[in-house]
């Protein structure tokens, strides 16, 4: 009698790879950032349009024109392309304000600019909004990150303005935010709902209560 061997096959599964940081997944070649940067536009519109939960990575390679794998030599989720959008958008917000100004402007002008320059990026990117509205919940620290930085911009130009003694020397953080403030629902009522008023009238407006101030003389 002949005994009969039993085989057993190990089947072994490789282990995936560590997810790469952003660090790591930085594009080294011109091409490598031109892909990015469709990445990172067309995730504006997929989240601006669509809404967080309901955009898809999918829908963002779509609109990108770029394969699926693209995205994950860059990405290793959609939470973390819409991290990196927040942060792209905050950066073209500073970009936008200080492109719109002229160096060595007296304080009260350089935020009238300031301004001019951020009605001007929201009336062309209003899915900001809604973009930055979500990251509340999505991401919270990049939520604070991005009005901390934004307050303490305008903090260091009022602090430049009292050097140069054009301003009072009282002006702290929480007129920055104050200011911050002013021009975010400035933006949101005249730059997104509607554009009824040019980006141009709405800073001298928002300028002459810096100015002036709201009290009868």
């Amino acid at each position: 009698m002949h005994k009969e061997r039993s085989s057993c096959v190990v089947v072994t599964t490789p282990t995936p790879p560590a997810d790469k940081g952003p660090a790591d997944k930085a594009p080294r070649t011109e091409r490598g950032r031109r892909t990015l940067r469709k990445l990172l536009d067309a995730a504006a519109i997929e989240f601006g349009e669509r809404g967080f939960h309901e955009a898809s990575i999918t829908g963002i390679t779509r609109r990108a024109g770029t394969a699926l794998g693209s995205f994950y030599t860059y990405f290793n989720s959609k939470d973390e392309i819409f991290r990196a959008l927040v942060d792209d958008l905050s950066g073209k917000v500073r970009e936008a304000a200080r492109s719109a100004r002229q160096q060595d402007l007296p304080a009260l002008e350089t935020e009238r600019a300031s301004l001019t320059g951020f009605l001007r990026f929201a009336s062309e990117h209003k899915e900001i909004y809604r973009i930055i509205d979500e990251c509340e919940f999505v991401d919270p620290d990049s939520f604070r990150l991005h009005y901390r930085n934004t307050a303490r911009r305008i903090h260091e130009r009022l602090a430049e303005g009292i050097r140069k003694g054009e301003l009072r020397e009282d002006l702290g953080e929480a007129h920055a935010w104050a200011i911050m403030g002013m021009n975010v629902f400035l933006g949101l009522r005249y730059a997104v709902w509607s554009e009824d008023a040019g980006a141009e009238e709405v800073a001298e407006l928002a300028n002459s209560i810096l100015r002036e101030g709201i009290a009868k003389r």
